[in-house]
């Protein structure tokens, strides 16, 4: 019922760009337009770090080490949120998970993607 899928994660070379994509279905799409969208990453032994939201009218905000570099958005019709990477560093390296955080809620409730890999060769 509860479904967040990423997708296009893979290896590149420092300076390089990917896109990924994460489409909400079940029960996480009849909440999609509703939910501030987010990437957050986790790299091996480090904390999970949020990347970059978007709130469900469009309004963005990224952590300090993406900012300029990474661009997330979101389109309603189609329940899904992008995060386009560029000049990727190895310090990007991490397994991205998308994340849907709906309003309204009485408890702040997270609901997560498994994750994909982004590998930055340096």
């Amino acid at each position: 019922q509860v479904q967040l899928v990423e997708s296009g994660g893979g290896l590149v070379q420092a300076g390089g760009s990917l896109r990924l994509s994460c489409a909400a279905s079940g029960s996480t799409g009849s909440i999609f337009s509703i939910s501030r969208m987010g990437w957050y990453r986790q790299a091996p032994g480090k904390q999970r770090e949020l990347v970059a939201f978007i709130s469900s009218g469009g309004s963005t905000d990224y952590a300090d080490s993406v900012k300029g570099r990474f661009t997330i958005s979101r389109d309603n019709a189609k329940n899904t949120v992008y995060l386009q990477m560029n000049s990727l560093k190895p310090e990007d390296t991490a397994v991205y998970y998308c994340n849907a955080r709906p309003y309204g809620l009485v408890r702040q409730t997270d609901y997560w993607g498994q994750g994909t890999q982004v590998t930055v060769s340096s």
